[in-house]
């Protein structure tokens, strides 16, 4: 141990603790930037200079290692005019559109600015490179991530988190030196021209609004507030034990009743939680697994509720495909039980006879959700997709005095009864721990194996793995880092059985759209919740679920059933491949939305339909054949879309229509070129009834 005097306060350390640590140990407050916790530190923002009696010199508190009977002063008048000097030259090349800004109220820049009272001494200078104008300033093309780089403070945490200290995918690097510094993606592409797979750990490092995910709380509240639809909404496990961290309570603490509380007041006419499809997809996935066993067919079988994991499988690995259970995630599951179900059929006759539907929103802690509520074959099952953070600004934007409200808030049902299964689904490990407790269950060995495996747990950043007595060893990945360390050679395939895939280290708890935070235990803090309310659940196997015993009991026959794979089930397709291409196409035309058609097809593409409709050329009489010819489409129950025949073969373009035929396509596409970013355009589309 070391000691140090902070401001005049004694504190003891461990060796190899920074200035920071002994601050922070002395309750001393420095103002930093570009730190955060789990990161490498580089001190480019230099705000947490701080005068040492080992050091010449002002040193930075984040990256300088305490010293035995260091003298440490933070706060002297030469500190704090250099301080105020260096925001003023931030705040010169700021916009100052704080009012209008995302992140308003919870930018660590606005609130330096608001502390020192600063004003703008300087004239505005502009963001980015003359010489370079290729480097973007606005992005708003991902589904999930909006860049607006005017906002930046060159902190390079959004590098740091994409690169090799965080998730090994180098979509973003910096560019330019001096002032024409610059955080870009990968040859300028828009983000979602890139192979960014929307994890957004990017957004919970940005200190300031440059980088957020896509906002959809705007449009919901309006949604909200007009009444004109029956709306539903399902939440996460991750969520509850961190959106009170939003409203000043301690990482960890559990928040499930004032949240559903919340929720009602913001005008959500039914609250579920995601965690019934949770158990669902336990019964769907684990079953999966069993038949893959007695089959020797596809093994291991990956996990597939994470989706920035499927998109990098999609974008890397596509050989992977096969491996992939075909199970939807929770949130696909329950948009399509919700909108597609009995409970739609409840709601009145014109949900039931197909001429409305819910209005579905799902709270997530996880910015790629939004890329996947628009995936094809599941789009407009979830209306919109709201982080843990999107929700806490609604309920502040309301005026909702949330640590105010009483714990006693209940989920509605059929939608939301659920098992501690389903709540470990958040932490990384848990949707493995909660398909072995299933498992063992369906072989008859529930007595025999542990309902807690500790081996599959924790938040460290890495590969775990365990052995099932009798059927074989499994394996966690947590954090995409870990997976493409897995996946480096092919041992894998013969080693495991099932592989559980989280994109991000400490699984859902420390996704993207989770609340921000400088505490280095947060996802310790989290996780031992979510674990807890395991502990204190009455049932802890996801077969124990009463409601979703009734509903394979009343509509789904069994898992794996037919009726189950219509509903529960999805399929994938390599990225920029022929089959993406028509079941985006597809998905189009079963929505009957023709929006999408410029960005699939050439403007001169011709589209062979093997129908009264014959021939189609261009893209206009396309589009014009999609919304205004085709019979109009149908809502929640009666609403049908086209079925790959094959879940992941790349090759197979084999289709069943709504109506039950059985179709195959031929596709011929461009070449690609630099007008469409790379991507190729169906140039040619023959339908051919089999």
């Amino acid at each position: 141990m070391i000691k140090a005097t902070v401001n005049g306060r004694n504190v003891e350390l461990e060796q190899g603790a920074t200035l920071l640590d002994a601050a922070r140990l002395a309750e001393v407050h420095i103002p930093t930037l570009c730190y955060y916790p789990r990161l490498p530190t580089h001190a480019v923002c230099r705000m947490c200079l701080v005068e040492v009696s080992s050091a010449p010199k002002p040193q930075p508190a984040c990256k300088t290692q305490v010293k035995d009977g260091d003298i440490i002063v933070t706060d002297s008048a030469k500190l704090e005019e250099f301080r105020k000097t260096d925001m003023q030259w931030l705040l010169a090349r700021h916009p100052n559109d704080c009012i209008r800004c995302e992140v308003n109220g919870s930018c660590q820049f606005q609130n330096l600015v608001s502390e020192y009272q600063l004003e703008d001494v300087w004239p505005k200078l502009p963001r980015g490179s003359i010489q370079h104008p290729e480097h973007r300033l606005t992005d708003h093309t991902s589904p999930s991530i909006w860049r607006d780089l005017s906002k930046c403070v060159e902190c390079g945490l959004c590098a740091e988190a994409c690169g090799d200290a965080g998730q090994n995918l180098h979509i973003i690097g910096f560019a330019e030196r001096s002032s024409g510094r610059i955080p870009v993606t990968v040859f300028d592409q828009e983000l979602s021209q890139t192979d960014c797979i929307s994890c957004g750990q990017c957004t919970l490092v940005c200190p300031v609004g440059a980088l957020i995910e896509t906002p959809h709380w705007h449009d919901v509240i309006h949604t909200l507030d007009s009444h004109r639809r029956v709306s539903a909404v399902q939440v996460a496990p991750a969520t509850r034990v961190a959106i009170g961290e939003e409203f000043g309570m301690k990482p960890g603490t559990i928040s499930t009743g004032r949240m559903i509380n919340a929720l009602r007041q913001l005008g959500f006419d039914y609250v579920f939680d995601t965690n019934f499809a949770a158990d669902l997809t336990i019964m769907e996935e684990g079953t999966e697994l069993l038949a893959r066993l007695k089959e020797h067919k596809n093994l291991p079988l990956f996990t597939s509720c994470c989706p920035g994991w499927i998109n990098w499988v999609e974008i890397h690995r596509p050989d992977i495909l096969p491996h992939l259970s075909t199970t939807k995630s929770p949130q696909q599951m329950h948009g399509a039980l919700t909108k597609r179900g009995a409970f739609a059929k409840s709601l009145g006759a014109g949900f039931a006879e197909g001429e409305d539907e819910p209005y579905v929103v799902s709270v997530m802690p996880c910015t790629a959700k939004k890329d996947e509520a628009q995936r094809p074959g599941v789009s407009e099952d979830v209306d919109h997709v709201l982080t843990t953070r999107e929700l806490a600004r609604m309920i502040k934007a309301r005026g909702i005095k949330f640590n105010a409200l009483e714990e006693d808030g209940e989920f509605d049902n059929p939608l939301g009864e659920s098992t501690g299964a389903a709540q470990i689904f958040g932490a990384s490990g848990g949707v493995m721990e909660a398909v072995v407790r299933t498992a063992a269950h369906f072989i008859g060995e529930e007595d025999s194996l542990p309902m807690d495996w500790h081996q599959l747990r924790g938040v460290h950043q890495g590969i775990k793995t365990a052995e099932i007595s009798g059927v074989g060893k499994v394996a966690i990945c947590n954090g995409i880092a870990a997976a493409q360390r897995l996946l480096a050679d092919e041992s894998w395939r013969d080693e495991f059985i099932a592989i559980e895939v989280m994109a991000c280290v400490g699984g859902c708890l420390g996704g993207g759209g989770e609340p921000k935070s400088m505490d280095p235990q947060v996802l310790q803090k989290r996780m031992q919740a979510i674990y807890q309310i395991d502990q204190n659940s009455p049932r802890r196997r996801s077969y124990e679920n009463r409601d979703v015993q009734t509903l394979y009991a009343t509509e789904l026959d069994q898992p794996n059933s037919a009726k189950a794979h219509k509903l529960l089930h999805t399929h994938y397709a390599p990225r920029h491949s022929k089959r993406l291409l028509l079941m985006q196409f597809l998905d189009s035309v079963d929505r009957r939305d023709s929006s999408r058609i410029e960005q699939l097809f050439h403007p001169q593409a011709i589209w062979s339909t093997a129908s009264p409709f014959g021939e189609v050329k261009g893209i206009e009489n396309i589009k014009r054949l999609i919304s205004e010819k085709l019979p109009p489409r149908q809502f929640a129950a009666m609403f049908a879309r086209h079925q790959m025949r094959s879940a992941a073969d790349s090759e197979d373009l084999t289709v069943i229509t709504p109506l039950g035929e059985t179709c195959r396509f031929h596709v011929e596409l461009t070449e690609t070129d630099a007008g469409t970013g790379g991507r190729p355009l169906i140039k040619r589309l023959q339908r051919e009834v089999l």
